[in-house]
């Protein structure tokens, strides 16, 4: 079975507000399209991935799927994480899928074998919880059929998904993606970013690019 890859994406503009107090507006969006840049790229490289969804209100998404082999839903209401995975969920259904993966797009480290794995190990009637790298929240979830629970992002979100998974019967796994673990929402995990980038593990990538523009601006007295 191969899965939908769900990808929402709020505008950049409100993106990472958490980091307000160390970040721009202009270089938080600019990492919100990197790290999404990315996240695109190791789903275009996941074999059990056959389709792509990125679900936003952001106009310059449009820019960023360009040439790429994925499809833009618009979410104007731009209300939050699962309602615009519902939007996905919805428009993956209508395209005959049997199996979705909820993605954020804030995962940079994100590794398609790692994804490739879980999606292979999902099974008819089963939810794949994959917590964040604190355990207590939610990176991705795994559902097969795609609508067989309704995605509750937040605070807490791990056991909720579980809770809802029994509450209709389906199996709830529980599934350790380490490439999921990290998103980026706090100066802890902008920190943790920065030490693996200067550790040289995203070499080359679109996020380690806007890092490093972040360290220079910073080194030049610019916020």
């Amino acid at each position: 079975m191969r899965a939908t890859a769900i990808v929402p994406v709020k505008r950049f503009g409100a993106a990472k507000q958490r980091l307000s107090d160390v970040l721009a507006p202009e270089q938080r969006a600019a990492l919100a399209a990197a790290m999404l840049s990315d996240v695109l790229e190791a789903l275009a490289e996941a074999k059990l991935v056959e389709r792509v969804l990125v679900v936003s209100g952001e106009p310059r998404v449009a820019e960023l799927l360009a040439g790429r082999d994925a499809d833009l839903l618009d979410d104007p209401a731009d209300a939050g994480h699962s309602e615009a995975a519902l939007i996905g969920v919805s428009g993956a259904v209508a395209r005959g899928a049997g199996c979705v993966a909820v993605l954020p797009g804030d995962c940079p480290l994100l590794k398609s074998g790692e994804l490739d794995r879980a999606i292979a190990a999902a099974t008819e009637g089963s939810v794949g919880v994959i917590p964040d790298r604190h355990g207590s929240g939610t990176n991705g979830l795994i559902l097969r059929p795609p609508d067989l629970i309704g995605p509750a992002f937040g605070p807490g979100s791990r056991e909720r998904h579980l809770r809802l998974a029994s509450e209709v019967g389906a199996e709830a796994v529980v599934l350790r993606i380490e490439s999921l673990g990290l998103d980026l929402d706090t100066g802890g995990d902008l920190l943790e970013l920065r030490r693996i980038v200067e550790a040289g593990e995203l070499h080359g990538s679109a996020t380690a690019a806007a890092v490093l523009a972040l360290d220079h601006a910073a080194g030049t007295g610019s916020r």
